[in-house]
């Protein structure tokens, strides 16, 4: 399975992977899930939203256990953030049913999409609209870079648009959902190849935009510019020094520039900030320094500053209960923060959740260079497969 993926999406030159929704490598991904969901016999289903389910059992019983993740991708990121997640669902099943083990609930194996967001800005919109979290309006609104709408985007990748919206019906099937996904950062040990999660920071994304003038970059003099870049760039520092201080994080890691000349003074710079912390009144305060300081400096500069609030996740706490009956099932293996998003994180509102980690050596993700030994993911099947023994068989 692993091998039959690991090229789909690919970029020869950065190594990375550029599996967006609705883009022909998403729909390869979304192939190669329904093939390994028929393949062994699976109920392959295609709910409203675009998400894909392949269900051992009866799906309209009720008190399912659900496991899987998403096959979508960052821009040129790494082989196994989200993948990972999805392939050991299906070797985990793969292992109980070879081991003769008879399921007393109805178990899904599900691929939710979008959840990187690396597309329209939003991340796990999937997930988002199943639990009414993100709204069937707002969804309508949403572009991509090129301009074009989420919805023409489904319609043009031959999915109708017309149904999307919260699905409380199918979330009301679901006991359990369990999420495997690679560990981002380095907190298990060299003995400790697998792990749970025991909350998600608070986090999400706003757009700063600065509105200058544009103009010659030869014949303007300093004193006569309105740069919206100068704007920027001291709110990059200023966002650093406000997260390092909070104990926080704060990245701006996407920007837009108009019209975007060597020899040309901008009229206009976008930049996305991505934010986290440990708890919503830090997180809070991050941002609203960041945005004062950029007011500031856009007022040095003769600058116009706006700030839009794209997307915002309030700290999750996995279920306790569940996590707690992980954590024991695997033999009291470590509970670990984390600081990144995750579709569990979204259906913790809406269902039980919890999640295993996948010790990653060096802790780089979103990156070509994301990596987990052989023998860790085999680490993380076994757990996953025990696991979903303890919740679905017994």
């Amino acid at each position: 399975m692993w091998a039959e993926l690991l090229p789909v999406g690919r970029s020869a030159a950065s190594g990375g992977y550029r599996r967006h929704a609705w883009n022909s490598a998403d729909a390869e991904c979304r192939e190669w899930f329904r093939e390994q969901a028929t393949s062994r016999g699976l109920a392959y289903e295609l709910d409203r939203n675009g998400n894909q389910w392949a269900w051992l059992g009866d799906p309209e019983a009720g008190d399912a256990v659900v496991t899987g993740s998403h096959l979508d991708s960052v821009p040129d990121g790494g082989a196994y953030d989200g993948p990972l997640g999805v392939v050991s669902s299906f070797a985990a099943l793969d292992e109980l049913r070879s081991r003769g083990a008879e399921f007393r609930r109805p178990l899904a194996i599900v691929n939710f999409g979008d959840e990187e967001g690396a597309r329209f800005g939003v991340a796990c919109i999937g997930s988002r609209l199943s639990a009414g979290v993100l709204s069937r309006e707002q969804a309508f609104e949403l572009r991509d870079a090129r301009g074009t709408r989420l919805p023409d985007a489904m319609e043009q990748a031959g999915y109708d648009p017309a149904a999307i919206g919260a699905d409380a019906e199918r979330l009301g099937r679901v006991g359990a959902f369990v999420e495997l996904h690679v560990e981002q950062g380095r907190y298990l040990t060299e003995d400790q190849p697998v792990g749970v999660a025991g909350a998600i920071w608070p986090h999400g994304r706003w757009r700063f935009d600065f509105h200058g003038e544009a103009n010659h970059a030869g014949t303007t003099r300093i004193e006569d510019r309105r740069d919206p870049m100068l704007s920027y760039a001291s709110t990059v520092l200023a966002a650093r020094e406000r997260a390092r201080s909070a104990g926080a994080l704060a990245t701006f890691g996407k920007v837009a520039i108009e019209p975007n000349g060597t020899n040309a003074i901008a009229s206009l710079v976008r930049g996305w900030l991505d934010s986290r912390a440990a708890d919503e009144a830090t997180l809070q305060r991050v941002v609203e320094e960041i945005r004062a300081a950029a007011a500031e400096h856009g007022l040095r500069d003769g600058v116009r500053v706006e700030l839009t609030r794209e997307s915002f996740t309030p700290v999750v706490e996995f279920d306790q209960a569940l996590r707690d009956r992980l954590a024991g099932t695997l033999g009291g293996v470590p509970v670990l923060p984390t600081g990144a998003g995750h579709d569990a994180g979204i259906l913790a509102s809406a269902v039980p959740t919890a999640m295993l980690f996948v010790r990653n050596p060096t802790g780089v993700s979103h990156s070509p260079s994301e990596h987990a030994e052989e023998a860790d993911c085999l680490a993380g099947v076994a757990a996953l497969a025990h696991v979903l023994e303890d919740l679905a068989c017994r």
